[in-house]
């Protein structure tokens, strides 16, 4: 799992085995947590056509539907991978950090 992109406070673009993922940093009030979804063919297709900009709309998608929440109708409901992949999440932040990379982005 490597780390492709960041915009800090809001996201990390990683990639693991081919498949693109999105952690979404999300906080209502005193709530802050991570959203892990791997991007779909249509989303990745977005990506590549819109870049950056695409995962910018996402990640506040994504916190603006709050799909932790059991009266949400978020479209995202049901994809959170955190806890599949949180570990290796956290260890591929972990070392993107301490690499300096963080000081780039």
């Amino acid at each position: 799992m490597e780390i492709l992109d960041h915009e800090p406070y809001r996201w990390f673009l990683l990639e693991d085995s081919g498949n693109l993922l999105l952690d979404a940093n999300c906080n209502h009030g005193f709530i802050g947590y991570d959203f892990l979804v791997q991007l779909t063919p249509e989303e990745t297709r977005e990506y590549r056509r819109r870049g950056r900009d695409y995962l910018d709309w996402l990640s506040e998608d994504i916190h603006n539907s709050a799909p932790i929440l059991d009266a949400s109708t978020s479209a995202y409901k049901g994809r959170d991978l955190s806890s599949v992949h949180g570990v290796r999440v956290g260890e591929a932040i972990k070392r993107w950090l301490s690499s300096g990379a963080d000081a780039v982005a």
